[in-house]
């Protein structure tokens, strides 16, 4: 791994963590741990889809050129993300309730990310990954950032639950599976990049499902909710 890269990792462990603090201790004392936490998410999410969006060499096909050496911005673009992700799995040791899956989710995640840096391939497809998955967090963390402010069962926290459910639906089931796709069919790109292309599409159609139902049940109970509403 390039001497850059682990510095950019370095630096962005430091920042994050950085960040957090500052708003923990100083910017937002009376909010909670995980409210402070979905802020540097939130950050982090908008700083990678902007990153991911300057690295595209293309726009008229964005996942180009396929199975090459990564370029050094893709290369800053993944190592700020894997900094991001290792603070996050370390910030939420510290939580009141760590979530084994979250922690899981990071460490392959991160294995993943520094899988493409060691290899230095495929940057195209890993900087699209990113963009694909960070694009609907800010509106996932808003979702919580809204409840706690007491906006929870508010016709604003429902936009905020569709805007996330469409975002997501486009993103992981549109652009996922083309980009699932590229990554599998280009014949010289690593076997476990690959392999965490159809883990991801895997997972986000997993996810995809869970969030039909969810957001089916909300809709649903709003309806009955204001067709009772208008009977009484």
């Amino acid at each position: 791994m390039e001497d850059y890269v682990v510095k950019t990792i370095a630096v962005g462990v430091v920042s994050w963590s950085s960040v957090f603090i500052l708003i923990r201790k100083v910017l937002l004392p009376r909010r909670s741990f995980d409210f402070c936490n979905r802020i540097v998410s939130t950050l982090h999410a908008m700083t990678a889809v902007a990153l991911a969006s300057l690295s595209v060499q293309d726009w008229s096909c964005p996942v180009w050129p396929l199975a090459s050496k990564s370029t050094p911005q893709q290369m800053i673009t993944i190592a700020v993300s894997v900094a991001y992700l290792i603070y996050d799995l370390l910030c939420c040791q510290f939580d009141v309730k760590p979530n084994l899956d979250n922690s899981i989710h990071h460490v392959v995640s991160i294995a993943g990310l520094c899988a493409g840096l060691a290899y230095q391939e495929c940057g195209s497809e890993m900087v699209a990954t990113l963009w694909i998955t960070e694009i609907s967090s800010p509106f996932l963390h808003l979702r919580e950032l809204l409840k706690e402010l007491g906006y929870k069962g508010t016709d604003l926290n429902l936009a905020a639950d569709i805007m996330f459910a469409a975002i997501f639906s486009v993103a992981r089931m549109v652009g996922g599976p083309y980009l699932a796709y590229v990554t599998l069919s280009a014949p010289t790109n690593p076997l476990l990049i690959k392999a965490m292309a159809l883990a991801l599409q895997l997972l986000s159609t997993y996810w995809f499902y869970k969030i039909v139902k969810m957001m089916m049940y909300k809709l649903l109970s709003r309806r009955a909710a204001v067709q009772t509403s208008k009977s009484t």
